[in-house]
């Protein structure tokens, strides 16, 4: 039987499967390269943080249909993350088909990254329960950091133990974050066991470790762990010397500031905003206000931090001037001052009671800058009006703001009710401050000695067997100064120093000379209930005086004396720096707890208001 139909040609199914596969090959070139290209776009949108030029690529990607792909959507994950976008990236997350450890290890860095420790932990342990990706030290070490920005002990150790456990403790990246982890949650002794327990550190290592000590004050330890690393010839960043500057600036030692300075300036690091900033403030510290509009002035860019960081030093050498000049610049360079310049521009205002200057600041700071007043501004205006005088004002302000008032408002009240003898509102102030503070046995002896004052004898014996009585604290006085890089501290009625024998005798000389020009112990600086003679001797023996006296011994004529004090410097040992300078022919720096005094030839820079 002969088929119905018949072909004239035969098919060639050889020739079709080999140019199918050809146009097929093609399209899945042309689509591979162009997906590259996408893929490289979306990088350089990360790193330029340009979310509306990436959102178009990841429309082509959809368009493409390669949405799914996980290289492609771990991209577009740090590209979201890094444009802030957290809650996109959160869900290219959720609706990947397959994830990798770098999907898990992105998503968790974002939320760290962007400030949402708790979802870096909390997606941490549902990895963990899913049990399908092996985690990697970058996922440890990512997830400590967020315990870091948290401030979470409990939760760092349970990570140290699970790093323990999975023989992570050795890597360095791990290692860092613990020791970083443990700094920051004030628990340095813990840290600097991780530190050296690691077998291998890098310089993010020898930094966090160097910023740690200094975070928690421990300035010493910063400066001789620098020196180590500098003895072992390692590299170290800008970080690690910014850092160290501040170590100095809270020693106040300025040689050793110098000395850190120069190291700044062979690495090539001086320019930069964070080590300048430091930079800046260390020498301002240092009572070294001239050096520090130097290093400001040298720089060509500047930004909000460093302009209030030289404010900050003027104010607080109650350069108010310098400190409004700068304010008036810093506007016309173009930036706009924030809540740090008005604290700043507001203290300046309280070292030298202008009052009404002040208070155009405080109105100024919300009509044109739009900066909404907080604690720290209202405590400023407090400490404004109450050092000029204006105690009940003061007391109408804490009473009528939109805050609690802070120990700190209640103790500036306080300590103007002393300087202009308010017993009523002292006693308001003190019973406030005895609640927010029942173990500062500063409060109970300032109420003491506002009674002494006014001479109300009965009361400050109470007072006074209350602090003996109880758990209260009173902080010791003490000064400091830097001779040769070395730093001698004396307290009140010294008897340690090596040399306190010389030292007494070289002040008792110079009280005498004081006194024949004019100098007379003003005993009711000395609140004790003792006859004057001892008052005297009392006073003689306050320890900026006796660190002013081994400043004169040691140091060549002419150099300039730097003080530090823990505490408010008291009325007497102030007209003493003030007739020292005129003996000594040099200049007495004198930081206390509150600002810089700068004597000259029988004159101070506070004007005798402090």
């Amino acid at each position: 039987m002969k088929p119905l139909l018949r072909y004239k040609h035969k098919f060639n199914y050889k020739s079709f499967s080999s140019s199918a596969i050809a146009s097929a090959s093609a399209n899945a070139n042309a689509n591979a390269t162009e997906l590259s290209t996408l893929q490289a776009t979306l990088q350089s949108c990360a790193r330029e943080r340009a979310p509306v030029r990436g959102k178009v690529c990841h429309a082509k990607i959809i368009g493409m249909g390669l949405n799914n792909d996980t290289l492609t959507s771990n991209i577009l994950i740090n590209f979201y993350s890094k444009c802030g976008l957290i809650s996109d990236a959160r869900k290219m997350f959720d609706e990947m088909p397959q994830r990798c450890i770098v999907s898990w290890n992105t998503i968790i860095g974002s939320y760290t990254t962007n400030g949402r420790e708790q979802e870096a932990v909390a997606l941490f342990i549902n990895m963990l329960r899913e049990g399908k990706t092996p985690y990697s030290e970058f996922t440890v070490s990512s997830v400590l950091c967020a315990c870091a920005a948290k401030r979470d002990v409990f939760e760092c150790k349970q990570l140290h133990v699970f790093a323990l456990k999975a023989a992570m403790d050795w890597n360095v990246f791990v290692g860092t974050a613990l020791l970083d982890v443990y700094a920051k949650c004030g628990l340095i002794t813990d840290a600097s066991r991780v530190f050296e327990s690691m077998p291998e550190r890098n310089e993010v290592t020898w930094s966090s470790m160097v910023a740690g000590f200094v975070q928690n004050e421990l300035y010493e330890e910063a400066l001789i762990l620098f020196r180590r690393a500098q003895v072992l010839g390692l590299e170290y960043n800008q970080f690690t010397i910014s850092s160290v500057i501040c170590a100095c600036a809270g020693l106040a030692a300025l040689i050793q500031g110098k000395q850190v300075h120069a190291v700044l300036c062979k690495t090539g690091f001086g320019s930069n905003m964070f080590a300048a900033s430091s930079l800046v403030d260390m020498y301002a510290k240092c009572g070294c206000v001239v050096d520090a509009y130097f290093v400001f002035s040298g720089l060509e860019e500047k930004n909000v931090v460093l302009w209030n960081t030289m404010i900050s030093g003027f104010s607080r050498h109650a350069c108010s001037v310098e400190v409004m000049i700068l304010f008036e610049k810093m506007q016309q360079a173009g930036l706009h001052p924030n809540e740090q310049t008005y604290i700043s521009v507001l203290s300046a205002c309280s070292h030298i009671g202008m009052v009404e200057k002040g208070k155009s600041y405080f109105d100024l700071m919300v009509k044109q800058h739009n900066v909404l007043p907080n604690v720290f501004h209202y405590s400023c205006m407090i400490d404004i009006l109450g050092r000029a005088g204006l105690i009940h004002e003061a007391y109408d302000l804490i009473l009528n703001m939109p805050f609690d008032a802070t120990a700190s408002m209640w103790g500036s009240l306080l300590a103007s009710c002393r300087n202009y003898r308010n017993l009523e509102l002292a006693e308001i102030a003190a019973k406030q401050l005895f609640g927010m503070e029942p173990d500062n046995a500063g409060n109970h002896l300032l109420l003491s000695n506002i009674y002494a004052a006014n001479r109300r004898w009965e009361e400050v014996a109470r007072s006074r067997k209350l602090i003996r009585d109880s758990e209260v604290k009173k902080e010791k006085s003490k000064s400091w100064v830097e001779i040769k890089g070395k730093v001698h501290t004396f307290t009140v009625g010294e008897r340690n120093h090596p040399r306190i024998a010389e030292i007494y005798s070289k002040l008792e000389k110079l009280v005498e000379e004081m006194k024949n020009l004019g100098y007379k112990p003003e005993t009711e600086h000395d609140l004790h209930d003792v006859e004057d003679s001892r008052k005297q001797e009392l006073l003689i023996h306050h320890s900026e005086k006796l660190a002013l006296t081994f400043g004169l011994m040691c140091l060549c004529p002419g150099v300039p004396i730097r003080i530090m004090k823990n505490l408010r410097i008291c009325g007497d040992c102030h007209i003493f720096m003030k007739f020292a300078s005129r003996i000594a022919g040099r200049e007495i720096i004198v930081r206390d707890l509150n600002r810089f005094h700068h004597f000259t030839n029988g004159s101070c820079s506070c004007w005798d208001f402090w």
